[in-house]
C-alpha cells in the first residue's frame, strides 16, 4: 500500500490491543497514528532509547549525529508532519555549505531542496513522538519469539528479560528486514520471505572531536572517491551544543568488506581519507558500525510502503519498504497504521498454535 493521505484519515472499526516492535521513526509513526485512532498501543525497543538510526552519540562535552544526517520532505503528508515538528521546536532547517568531492556527476543537485535536522539532536523528533504515547516505550527488551494461542499474540523476550504479559490482537514489526525475517520465519513464512529478500548494507561511522572550531570551507560534503561517502560538521547544525564535532560515513561497499576491521585500523583509513579533504587529526574519535545502514540499490523502488497480513494480525513497516530515508520510514509506519485500521475482523480472528 502507498500512503498518500494524512494520519487523520485513519479510521478504526473497533479498539484493538497492538504491539509495535521497534521504536525507530517507522514504529513510532505507526504507533502514534494507531493511538490517535483510539487504540491501545505498546511499543517495545531492544536498545536503551528510541529513534533507531536517527541517532546521536553523546560524550563528555560533545555530541554528534552518527546515523541519519538530515531529512527531506517531498510528499505532502510528510511535509505536514515536519511542520508539526517545526512548530514543536524539535526540528529546524539546516542550510549547510555543501561540497562534492570526486565525480560530481554522481550527485544530483537540487537547488530548492530543504534539509531538516532534529533539534537539539537528531533523536528529538522520535523522542517527541514517544513522549506522546499513552504508555512509555518499553526499552531494553529484545523480542525473540512471537507466540500464538487461542486468544492472540504473546511476546517472548530474552531469557534474562522480564516477560510481556499482555495478549495482543496484532503485532507490527518496525525492524530492519533481516531481523524481521528471523522473527517471522516460524509464524508467517510469506512475510518472512518478503523481508528476507531485501538486502540491507552496513556502514561505518566515525565521530571526530576537536578542541577548537574547525572550518574547512564547507559544512558537509558528498564524497565520490575512496572509502568515504559523506562528511559533515555536526557543529554547523542548528541547536547543537558542546565541542566541535565532525562525522564521517564510509561507503557501504567499502564497509561491507571490513565489518570485522579493528576500530583503530578503521579510524586510520577514514582519517587518511578525511585528511585528503583538508581535515586535520582530531583530539579524539569514536567509531560505530551500523549493520543495517541502508537498502541495496537493487531493492529500492518497492511498490508498497508496508506489508499487512490481516488473517494473522501481523505487519511490517520500515524505511526498507519505502525506498529508505527518514521520510520513507514515516510513510511506511503511517501506511501500516492505515492498513490495520482498514481491517474490520481482527477481533474475530482465530489464533492457532505455533509450529513446533
Amino acid at each position: 500500500m502507498r500512503f498518500n493521505g494524512t494520519v487523520g484519515e485513519i479510521q478504526m472499526a473497533s479498539s484493538q490491543n497492538v504491539a509495535v516492535i521497534g521504536a525507530g521513526l517507522a514504529g513510532l509513526a505507526c504507533a502514534s497514528a494507531l493511538q490517535a485512532a483510539g487504540h491501545r498501543v505498546s511499543v517495545f525497543e531492544k536498545s536503551r532509547g528510541v529513534a533507531g538510526r536517527m541517532s546521536t552519540r553523546r560524550g563528555e562535552g560533545w555530541q554528534c549525529d552518527h546515523g541519519a544526517q538530515y531529512f527531506t520532505a517531498r510528499s505532502e503528508a510528510f511535509r505536514a508532519e515536519v511542520g508539526r515538528w517545526l512548530d514543536a521546536g524539535v526540528a529546524a532547517v539546516w542550510t549547510p555549505r555543501l561540497a562534492v568531492f570526486g565525480d560530481a556527476e554522481q550527485h544530483r543537485k537540487d537547488a530548492g531542496l530543504m534539509r531538516y535536522v532534529g533539534v537539539p539532536q537528531m533523536t528529538a523528533p522520535a523522542q517527541w513522538l514517544a513522549s506522546a504515547m499513552a504508555a512509555p516505550v518499553r526499552t531494553g527488551l529484545q523480542v525473540e519469539r512471537l507466540l500464538a494461542d487461542g486468544s492472540g499474540w504473546r511476546l517472548q523476550g530474552a531469557a534474562d528479560a522480564a516477560q510481556v504479559d499482555d495478549v495482543f490482537d496484532a503485532v507490527l514489526l518496525a525492524l530492519p528486514a533481516p531481523q524481521a525475517a528471523a522473527l517471522l520465519q516460524d509464524v508467517a513464512p510469506e512475510l518472512a520471505r518478503r523481508a528476507a529478500a531485501v538486502r540491507m548494507r552496513a556502514a561505518w561511522a566515525l565521530m571526530l572531536n576537536y578542541a577548537a572550531p574547525l572550518d574547512l570551507g564547507f559544512d558537509a560534503g558528498f564524497v565520490n572517491q575512496g572509502p568515504l561517502r559523506w562528511v559533515a560538521r555536526n557543529s554547523s547544525k542548528p541547536g547543537r551544543s558542546g565541542g566541535e564535532s565532525w562525522l564521517l560515513h564510509a561507503q557501504a561497499d567499502w564497509s561491507e568488506l571490513r565489518l570485522a576491521m579493528p576500530p583503530e585500523q578503521l579510524a586510520e583509513a577514514l582519517l587518511q581519507a578525511f585528511a585528503a579533504l583538508g581535515g586535520p587529526p582530531p583530539a579524539a574519535w569514536s567509531a560505530h558500525r551500523w549493520l543495517y545502514a541502508d537498502v541495496a540499490p537493487s531493492n529500492v523502488g518497492a511498490t508498497e510502503d508496508c506489508a499487512w497480513d490481516a488473517a494473522l494480525g501481523l505487519g511490517l513497516c520500515g524505511d526498507w519498504l519505502a525506498g529508505g530515508k527518514v521520510e520513507g520510514a514515516w510513510l511506511s509506519g503511517t501506511a501500516l497504521a492505515q492498513e490495520v485500521g482498514a481491517n474490520t475482523g481482527v477481533n474475530k480472528r482465530s489464533f492457532g498454535h505455533n509450529p513446533p
